[in-house]
């Protein structure tokens, strides 16, 4: 089971999300999860990609105008990833990721 961090700006982007985007993205994040468990690499549903000019920072496509980034961090229970979210949002969030 991969660990994770959430960072506080993260948290207030989850604030001004609607309750039916944080169950949106909590769907998708539970995907990711089974993808991570499963080694297998991640759906390309998901729309997992690095973002541009932010190296090692990805992100996850969640709805139509839905991201959420994250980077890999050290892992801290064995060899399973540690995901430390990073924003959540729509667009605008590429601004700062």
């Amino acid at each position: 089971m991969p660990t994770r961090e959430i960072l506080e700006s993260f948290w207030r982007g989850w604030d001004r999300l609607s309750p039916e985007d944080q169950r949106a993205f909590l769907a998708a994040v539970e995907k990711f999860v089974q993808d991570l468990r499963a080694g297998r690499g991640i759906r390309k549903g998901l729309r997992v990609k690095g973002v541009r000019a932010a190296r090692g920072i990805y992100e996850l496509s969640w709805a139509p105008n839905g991201r959420a980034t994250f980077q890999f961090g050290r892992s801290v229970r064995g060899d399973e990833p540690h995901i430390i979210w990073r924003r959540i949002g729509g667009h605008d969030i590429f601004g700062n990721p």
